[in-house]
C-alpha cells in the first residue's frame, strides 16, 4: 500500500512540474529612459504608417503582448479598440491621441473598450504593454 501512496504522490508531483510554464527569458534594457542613443542596437520591424516595432514577447494575435514602438516624424498608429488593458509608457519624444498629448516619462493606462488613435509629430518611443490584440477599426 505504501508503494502504490509513494506511486501516486510521484505522479501527481510529475504532473504538477509538467504544467508549470518556464518563466519568460530575462530581457536587458539597458537605461531604458535613453532609448533614444541605443535605438539603433533594436531589431525593429515595420509596423503602421511609419512606426516600427519590437516585440519583446507575445506576437499581437492573442494572449498578452509587449512591445517597443517607435514613431518616426509624423507616423501614425490608426484608430483602434482595446479589448484588454493596454499600459503605454512614453520612454523618449511624446505622442498625441484623442485625450491628451503625453511626454516621455508618462504612463496611461486604457482600460478595456478604449479607442483611440496614436500619432507623434516629432517622433517618439514607447513601452506598451497590452493584455488582447488591439482591433484595428
Amino acid at each position: 500500500m505504501k508503494a502504490a501512496e509513494n506511486y501516486s504522490a510521484n505522479n501527481e508531483e510529475r504532473s504538477m512540474a509538467e504544467n508549470i510554464q518556464a518563466p519568460y527569458r530575462c530581457i536587458e534594457l539597458p537605461d531604458l529612459f535613453r532609448v533614444a542613443e541605443w535605438q539603433d542596437e533594436i531589431p525593429w520591424q515595420p509596423f503602421v504608417n511609419g512606426a516600427e516595432i519590437h516585440r519583446l514577447y507575445g506576437d499581437g494575435k492573442k494572449g498578452p503582448t509587449a512591445v517597443l514602438i517607435r514613431f518616426r516624424e509624423e507616423s501614425q498608429v490608426p484608430i483602434h479598440l482595446h479589448e484588454g488593458y493596454e499600459h503605454i509608457f512614453i520612454l523618449a519624444g511624446e505622442q498625441r491621441d484623442q485625450n491628451a498629448i503625453r511626454s516621455r516619462g508618462a504612463f496611461t493606462i486604457n482600460p478595456p473598450g478604449t479607442v483611440h488613435s496614436v500619432s507623434s509629430e516629432a517622433g517618439t518611443i514607447v513601452l506598451v504593454i497590452y493584455e488582447k490584440p488591439v482591433v484595428f477599426l
